[in-house]
């Protein structure tokens, strides 16, 4: 490790007799130490100091050998910072990140579709790019004022999300995965660009586009996500900044004209199927540009001497402040072309007789055609005060506190607009008060709680209180963790479920606020691939969307039971894993669940060449039981609770082979292989919305470091 520079220590002589002959003694005792190769650094391990060829550390008493300095922000210990590359993501509201590794692994690399990342997935309307709900109930996302944007949250960049990285060398990571022909073809391109500046500051830029140009009649779809990060961790000040632009384009088809076009009928290609809104032309098109930065200064309230790597581990307090800029609009299009059912009902003689309708029952404003246009913008400012009353990982490690107001700006084009030509704009303000508590003790419990009140304003009442709990042991240094956490929320309905005035659904009707309390307990054991989990919640007057696409809500309350197991098993090679949820509604009008939904994944992996190619070839198998699904309604951008069609009891199955060369990943895979082989026929997820008939998909994904 580095040597104690001879000038610091003379610096120190010319202070006062009493603290030279103390630096002499610790000189002294520093050199005996490095005589018997023990570490000597007062800072721990600075992993951007220079090495020769042999691995010794050079001389660094040079001048034109400066040491760089080191990262020393209080957000990271010493075993994040031996890390050679490390992503995190920062709080909007408290001064936390959150640390993850970077993706560049062959595990689940085959799943190329983000809404299969998780659990046990989504139900989708279709291939990439496209809108999905999540099976389990409690994966779904809080619902934010744009809820027209939910069916595409597993795509779209936010301020929670945007990915910061600390790097020993610059990295660019380029993806391109592709299937189906020209015409029809599905495109997943990726491109992250990185660099650290110094070991404290960097930037970053990271860019999705996932499209396809149509497995079926009008179903084209370009999804493009852009983030922008500029992040600095000194030793006292912070900053991190980034700007967001999410683009979606999606032709919407309807859905089946019915079950009977997947189920019944072989068609030569999938365009071939009958869709419900492919005459009409119908489209949405949304836009998203978005800016924040996040800032917080260190205060210490002890000394902070040269053996103090960072202010973590003593007592301090910091202010920061939290900005973000956010605007979202949609433009929905359509046509009033009615489709053609070529089985609509029968005669008296059994015959199928065709049936002429009307995707929709009403055409408020305009007969002909439609134009709905909805815009939000959201203003935030958020002040913040986090006390560390004697280190980071402390009993009582943080107590945060903050206050913020959010400046809502809703427009719509209304009936009255179209005679002025300008759309109503509306302003609401929410303010708000919010706080923690968190601590550790020693590696055994992990604790906190945080609470969340809205005094006056647009959401005024609205309240959230929280808190968890993780208690880890250890059998012979494998840890088995065990965690709880408990919820109770009182949240407003959004704007556009009180407000909406379209060419197809128009209300304004005030909601009551709904009530949830949830109850979680979580057991793993990681060291053996294995983790059980339990989910009880009570919603009192839920907020959804009945099976006419109107917003409802229920008047009394619903309880969601839910019970999670993941056990991935190993026998040398092979590899088993599970994935298994169990659910049940008490209201499946209100909130309908498949009993059960599971992922199994079967596959063998093995080295082609030691060190060099590693591979895995096998299956992904999902299923869920028979359920009323949710709808898709693209009008209103929602997923409603239709009692019509049931889904289900369908298993969808891939067949892949991935490879891992050096720095470069290798993707193979022929996406739904059981098709027309064994299974019902019925492909859907949601209601009336076929999945990917069988294709071939290729690509790679190359890694560059330097």
């Amino acid at each position: 490790m580095k040597r104690i520079i001879p000038a610091v220590l003379a610096g120190l002589l010319a202070v006062s007799a009493p603290l030279a002959a103390h630096a002499q003694l610790d000189a002294a005792a520093l050199l005996r130490a490095q005589q018997r190769g023990e570490n000597t650094n007062l800072y721990g391990t600075n992993p951007f100091e220079t090495q020769d060829e042999e691995g010794e550390l050079q001389d660094t008493t040079k001048k034109e050998r400066r040491i760089r300095k080191p990262l020393e922000s209080y957000f990271f210990n010493d075993s994040i910072r031996a890390l050679p590359n490390f992503v995190y993501h920062v709080d909007r509201e408290y001064n936390r990140v959150k640390i993850g590794p970077i993706d560049t692994a062959l595990t689940d690399f085959r799943i190329d579709y983000p809404f299969y990342e998780k659990g046990v997935g989504d139900a989708p309307i279709g291939g990439l790019g496209q809108a999905s709900i999540p099976l389990d109930y409690f994966e779904r996302p809080a619902s934010f004022d744009f809820g027209f944007a939910d069916p595409y949250h597993v795509y779209l960049y936010r301020m929670e999300n945007v990915p910061f990285y600390n790097l020993k060398k610059p990295m660019i990571r380029f993806t391109y995965l592709e299937s189906g022909q020209k015409r029809y073809r599905e495109e997943n391109f990726h491109v992250m660009v990185a660099q650290n500046i110094s070991p404290s500051t960097g930037f970053n830029v990271n860019y999705k586009s996932r499209s396809t140009r149509g497995k079926y009649d009008w179903s084209r779809t370009k999804n493009h996500n852009l983030a922008v990060g500029f992040n600095h961790t000194g030793k006292r000040y912070s900053v991190h900044a980034g700007y967001i632009n999410n683009h979606i384009e999606r032709q919407e088809n309807g859905g089946v004209v019915g079950e009977w076009a997947i189920v019944d009928t072989t068609f030569d290609m999938a365009t071939g199927v009958p869709m419900r809104l492919s005459e009409a032309q119908a489209k949405n098109v949304y836009r998203n540009n978005a800016f924040f930065i996040e800032q917080s200064y260190g205060i210490p309230l002890a000394p902070v001497t040269e053996r103090d790597f960072s202010i973590a581990g003593l007592p301090a307090v910091f202010i920061g402040h939290s900005f973000e800029y956010n605007a979202w609009s949609r433009v929905y299009t359509d046509y009033n072309v009615p489709y053609v059912n070529e089985r609509g009902h029968k005669d008296d003689a059994g015959n199928f007789v065709p049936d002429t309708i009307s995707y929709y029952k009403n055409w408020f404003i305009n007969p002909l055609e439609t134009r709905d246009s909805t815009y939000e913008r959201v203003i935030s400012n958020r002040f913040f005060v986090q006390a560390q009353p004697w280190d980071r990982n402390g009993v009582v490690g943080t107590i945060d506190g903050g206050i913020g107001i959010d400046v809502h700006t809703y427009s719509q084009f209304s009936l009255g607009d179209y005679l002025t030509g300008k759309s109503t704009k509306e302003n609401k303000t929410s303010i708000f008060a919010y706080g923690s508590v968190e601590g550790k003790i020693r590696r055994y419990v992990d604790w906190g709680a945080d609470f969340k009140f809205y005094p006056s304003g647009y959401r005024s009442g609205d309240l959230s209180l929280g808190a968890h709990i993780a208690l880890t042991g250890y059998i012979r240094q494998r840890p088995l963790i065990l965690q709880g956490s408990f919820l109770q929320e009182r949240r407003s309905p959004t704007y556009w479920q009180e407000h909406l005035y379209s060419n197809h659904f128009i209300w304004s009707t005030p909601l009551d606020k709904e009530d949830e309390t949830r109850f979680e307990v979580k057991f793993s054991v990681p060291s053996m691939a294995f983790e059980a989990g339990f989910t009880e919640g009570v919603i009192s007057r839920k907020i959804y969307y009945d099976n006419d696409s109107n917003v409802a809500q229920k008047n009394g309350s619903v309880s969601l039971t839910s019970v999670y197991a993941r056990k991935d098993f190993r026998f040398g090679g092979f590899h088993l894993d599970n994935r298994v949820l169990l659910q049940w509604s008490t209201d499946q009008e209100v909130v309908p669940v498949p009993l059960l939904s599971a992922y199994l994944s079967y596959y063998y992996e093995f080295w082609v060449v030691r060190d060099v190619l590693r591979l895995q070839a096998g299956l992904d198998g999902r299923y869920n039981t028979r359920y009323y699904a949710p709808g898709y309604n693209p009008a209103i951008s929602q997923f409603y609770n239709q009692r019509e069609v049931e889904v289900g009891n369908y298993p969808y199955v891939d067949l892949f082979v991935t490879a891992k060369w050096k720095r470069m990943r290798i993707f193979l895979k022929y996406q739904h292989v059981n098709m027309g082989l064994f299974g019902n026929g019925e492909y859907f997820a949601v209601a009336r919305y076929p999945l990917n008939p069988g294709m071939f998909k290729m690509g790679i994904s190359w890694g560059f470091y330097d």
